[in-house]
């Protein structure tokens, strides 16, 4: 909470929790819950759970709290995402930072990645990644070095290895700004080829203050970025 009064003060704190306070309440009505399952076909098809609806009020309000809420890629377009960027997946580790249940990480193991690496900060939603992960199968499936672990996106320590980093907006500006910071100082100490999908992009703004970063794909929906240190 003293993050959100730090970014928003006093008065932009309560009307931020205020209204997600009413959206809590809206998200309690059945239709809504109907709603909020949204493509449970891929639940279906590979007999995980990954969809909002199925999260307990005792994370929502957690969610709440730490000025995000989980929502789960679209698979396919988030596979429409991955085919732009111009990188081995052989080659390179994908790491999602607030993967919640882990959609994200299934679907990348569609590409052979050297590794996949989930972070959330909740631990009920990343309990059920990791049974998803046990879960999962699937005839696409090429890498099989998947993990989740519970943590904050802004103590990760990226690996010293080529990375393509995936944000589908999973938290506040502030958050976003230290893990930007985070994998600055990372590249300087080993530089390596980075690329950073940012899904859903709410606090672009961030990105454009970074000139170390440089897009290479943008719609309105996600943006593509090859970091580099000159």
């Amino acid at each position: 909470m003293r993050d959100t009064m730090r970014e928003r003060g006093l008065w932009g704190a309560i009307r931020h929790y205020a209204n997600g306070g009413l959206e809590l309440l809206r998200d309690l009505t059945p239709q809504r819950r109907r709603s909020r399952y949204g493509d449970i076909d891929y639940d279906f098809d590979y007999g995980v759970d990954t969809t909002w609806a199925t999260i307990s009020l005792r994370t929502r309000l957690r969610e709440l709290l730490s000025g995000g809420q989980y929502q789960p890629s679209d698979p396919a377009l988030f596979h429409l995402i991955v085919s732009t960027v111009p990188a081995d997946p052989e080659a390179f580790t994908f790491i999602d930072l607030g993967s919640g249940k882990g959609r994200t990480l299934l679907m990348a193991s569609d590409y052979p990645f050297r590794k996949i690496i989930g972070v959330e900060l909740l631990e009920e939603l990343n309990a059920i990644a990791r049974q998803n992960i046990v879960r999962y199968k699937s005839d696409r499936q090429k890498c099989f070095h998947l993990e989740s672990r519970t943590g904050d996106a802004k103590d990760f320590e990226f690996p010293a290895e080529p990375i393509v980093l995936y944000l589908f907006n999973p938290f506040p500006d502030h958050v976003m700004r230290a893990v930007l910071g985070n994998l600055r100082r990372s590249l300087e100490a080993a530089p390596r080829e980075i690329y950073v999908i940012y899904h859903n992009v709410v606090h672009e703004r961030t990105f454009a203050k970074c000139n170390w970063l440089h897009g290479i794909y943008r719609t309105p929906q996600f943006a593509v970025y090859l970091a580099t240190i000159e």
